[in-house]
Formats: C-alpha cells, sequence, structure tokens
C-alpha cells in the first residue's frame, strides 16, 4: 500500500486494470460533503449531470457513483473505461457540511481500492488549511492513453456553491440550507414520467422492452399496474452459486428484475445487496449499467463462504429504515412508497434466530421478502422437484409460515435454475403473495 503525498502522482495500469477503481472517503472531528466532477479540456463539467454527490449518485454513463466503499460510508466507484472521451478529468473534492472551516478537520483520508484491496491513501488534516470551506482532495487524469491519480489537497475558499460555479455549473437556490444541485435537465413537458421511461429504455436497453411489458402484464392480472414500490435484489455470494454466476444465469435473472423495477418505479434501477459470510452493498443497477452487471459487481465482491439471511436482512432494513438501525421496531411505520425484495439463495442460513427476528420486526415495516431458493423445494413449481420428500429450504418454508408477525411479510418458491420459468411465469410467481400483503400493510397503516 502506497502513501501519498501532495502532488504525488500514481499510475493505474497495473493496480487497477481496466480502471476499475474505488475511492473511499473518511473525515473527523468535522461533517464533510463528497462530490465529484468529471471535466473536460477546459476544465469545466462536461455536463451538469457529471456532477456526482449524495443526491445525484450516477453518471449517465455509469462511469461514475457515489457508494459506500468498504467500511467508509462515503465513497465513490469508478469505471474510467465507461466515462465519455470528452472527460479528461475526474476530480473528488469535500466541503464543509454546516458552519466551519476546514482548518477544523481532526483528520480525514482518501482511500484508493481495486479488487477488494486498499492500494493507495491520502492522509490530509486541519493543518493543512486555515480558513477554506472545501477542497479538492485528488484527481483521475487521462495520460498516454491510460488513467492515472494524484493527490491535490488543495484548499478552495467560498465552499461547495463557489467549487460547483468553478467547475461551470449552475446552483440551485433552496429555500433552506442544503449542498447545492446542479440544475436539472427537465425532461419535455408532454411527457409524464412512465412515458418518458419507456423511452429512455428502448434508447438504452432495448432488450429489456419484451421484459418490462412481460412485468406489466403480470402486475395488471393482479390489479396492480398503477402500483409504485421501490425494487431491492438481493442476491447469495457463496461458493455454491459459482457455477450460475459462471454461466451467466443470476445476470439474466438480475434483468428480470431489473424490468420489475422498471414497471413499480420510474428511476429506472434497482438497489443490490450480495451476502455470505459478509453483506456488501452493491451499485445500484439501473438503464445506464445493466449490460454484464452482475460479472463487475462479483469481481468487486468475490464469492465466499457461509450464508447469512438475516445478516443481510438486516443490512437492508438498515438500509431503507435508518431510524431503528436493524433492530426491533415496536410500533407500525408509515411511508408513501413500499420496497419489494427479490431474496435469492441457493443454501440455509448459520444465523437462523437473527433471521426470524428480522422477519418479526420487518413485519411493521413497509417492506416485503420474496424468497427464492435454487433447488428442490416442497414449494416449486416444478412437479417433479415437488415430489422429492426431502426439501433443501425447509428453513425458508417455515419462515414462510412464521409466527408472531403483524402481517405476512414474506413469500417463497424454489426452482431447479433461475431460468426454469418463462418470463410470464416468472412474474406471476413474484405476484402470487406480495397483492395479498399490499391489502394488509394499507389497513395496518404502513401504506399511504
Amino acid at each position: 500500500m502506497q502513501q501519498l503525498t501532495r502532488g504525488q502522482r500514481l499510475g493505474l495500469a497495473q493496480a487497477a486494470p481496466g480502471g476499475m477503481v474505488e475511492a473511499g472517503l473518511a473525515a473527523h472531528g468535522l461533517a464533510l460533503d463528497f462530490a465529484c466532477f468529471a471535466l473536460g479540456a477546459d476544465g469545466k463539467l462536461v455536463d451538469e449531470r457529471y456532477m456526482s454527490f449524495f443526491n445525484q449518485p450516477l453518471t449517465p454513463c455509469g462511469g461514475v457513483r457515489a457508494a459506500p466503499v468498504g467500511p467508509d460510508r462515503d465513497g465513490f466507484l469508478f469505471e474510467l473505461a465507461r466515462l465519455p472521451a470528452a472527460v479528461e478529468r475526474v476530480v473528488i473534492a469535500a466541503s464543509v457540511d454546516g458552519g466551519g472551516t476546514m482548518a477544523q478537520l481532526q483528520s480525514g483520508v482518501l482511500r484508493l481500492v481495486a479488487g477488494g484491496a486498499e492500494f493507495a491513501r491520502f492522509d490530509f488534516s486541519g493543518r493543512d488549511f486555515v480558513a477554506e470551506q472545501a477542497v479538492m482532495l485528488g484527481e483521475f487524469y487521462r495520460r498516454d492513453g491510460g488513467w492515472r491519480f494524484m493527490a491535490v489537497g488543495q484548499g478552495f475558499n467560498g465552499g461547495l456553491a463557489a467549487l460547483v460555479r468553478h467547475f461551470g455549473a449552475e446552483v440551485a437556490q433552496p429555500s433552506t440550507p442544503q449542498p447545492p444541485t446542479p440544475q436539472p435537465q427537465p425532461a419535455p413537458a408532454a411527457e409524464a414520467p412512465r412515458v418518458h421511461l419507456e423511452k429512455r429504455i428502448e434508447q438504452a436497453a432495448p432488450q429489456l422492452v419484451n421484459l418490462v411489458k412481460s412485468a406489466g402484464v403480470s402486475l395488471a392480472k393482479v390489479g396492480l399496474d398503477k402500483h409504485r414500490a421501490k425494487v431491492c435484489l438481493v442476491l447469495d455470494i457463496s461458493g455454491s452459486m459459482g457455477t450460475l454466476y459462471r454461466k451467466g444465469l443470476v445476470q439474466r435473472f438480475a434483468e428480470r428484475i431489473l424490468a420489475l423495477g422498471c414497471r413499480f418505479d420510474d428511476d429506472g434501477e434497482i438497489d443490490v445487496f450480495l451476502f455470505g459470510r459478509e453483506v456488501h452493498r452493491g451499485a445500484p443497477m439501473g438503464l445506464s449499467n445493466w449490460r454484464d452487471y452482475v460479472h463487475r459487481t462479483i469481481a468487486r465482491h468475490p464469492l465466499e463462504g457461509d450464508t447469512r439471511y438475516g445478516a443481510a436482512m438486516e443490512a437492508v432494513r438498515r438500509h431503507y429504515f435508518p431510524d431503528a438501525g436493524g433492530g426491533e421496531r415496536k410500533a407500525p411505520l408509515r411511508a408513501d412508497m413500499p420496497v419489494y425484495v427479490m431474496f435469492v439463495t441457493d443454501g440455509t442460513t448459520s444465523d437462523k434466530p437473527l433471521t426470524e427476528r428480522q422477519l418479526r420486526w420487518a413485519s411493521r415495516e413497509p417492506i416485503f421478502w420474496q424468497f427464492m431458493g435454487i433447488g428442490r423445494g416442497k414449494k416449486s413449481k416444478s412437479r417433479l422437484l415437488a415430489n422429492f420428500a426431502d426439501s433443501d429450504f425447509p428453513f425458508l418454508e417455515k419462515l414462510d409460515e412464521l409466527d408472531g408477525r403483524l402481517v405476512d411479510n414474506a413469500g417463497f418458491f424454489a426452482v431447479a435454475s433461475p431460468d426454469e420459468h418463462p418470463d410470464t411465469d416468472l412474474y406471476d410467481l413474484l405476484m402470487a403473495e406480495y397483492p395479498d400483503w399490499v391489502r394488509k400493510a394499507k389497513q395496518a397503516g404502513m401504506l399511504v
């Protein structure tokens, strides 16, 4: 691991081949907001959509995404090869969140990570600054057909708003203090969000058009064609799943869930979590990065030992409902939009008591868990598999009938392979129990 100092440069060809690199960010003693700017040869944003931060996490090309990196709550995931040729530099910056100056910062770090291993870091602290309210921490830049990184550490007066203007973007003027937001590019007034999304799918992912239509048919059958929900895909990355990943079966299944997400929500993407021994939050899968998404994600988070449903469920709950911290919830939580979780595994879990507690606690939250087991199961739609006396998923079958819940918030079925069912049949399976949960969740006051 290389310790970088101000102005030091580093080639990425060996450490991060293909330009797949992550930047983890942390600060102590002062609250900081982080942003990333993709700049052209003139030093200006190539497009205002190429400023990445918590409220606009993904660039249109999918080359930069704001997301946690390992233990760091803040960070960016880079696929530099996906950036347009017009992008010459990618600057990572930080600004003070609220009052204060960078001189009050106790310590901070920018960590460069590739393949799960840290290969370089740049430390910074308040000793490096005086009255600055923002700092350009580092930048990736093109050189001789490849990418390099430079540790910058240059303070900037005026905070993030001044930095945004410096890079050529307009700053929104909200009524209450918020991090500055580049003005969005509005869709034509005559287009409703749904129509606009359908056009985006046709342009960015024409291969998904038929899947989206099939999902729509199944939703219409159960009266949910106007229903809106967030969609989350949770994937088992234990070693036994290896063949399914290598054959591309998980990728194709993920595309089908993305299509469901496009029917449920007009943002065109789904959240993704991975679990084995540990739990990892992947970059959202969307219209800009769906091709080969699973392969790239597994390259970042290789298969690992153990299988822990409960830990994964806790991480998902903490993400969507942070007020409970993944713990017990005693009163129903109300929300405008529910969460539909597609939970995929090929084996049993090592944390059964925690899993049961998580499902009971989650029954008071607007979240539905659809479990799919890959193997033999008594709830398989395959007659051959259903006739087996033994099931690979007795715990999931028990979980589907678990007592002590406010409402029945889970469904389960088994398949021999992720591609066992045609698209229409799969979407019908995914809607077998969800509509009843929606009705009961409304009665319990969890859905507006």
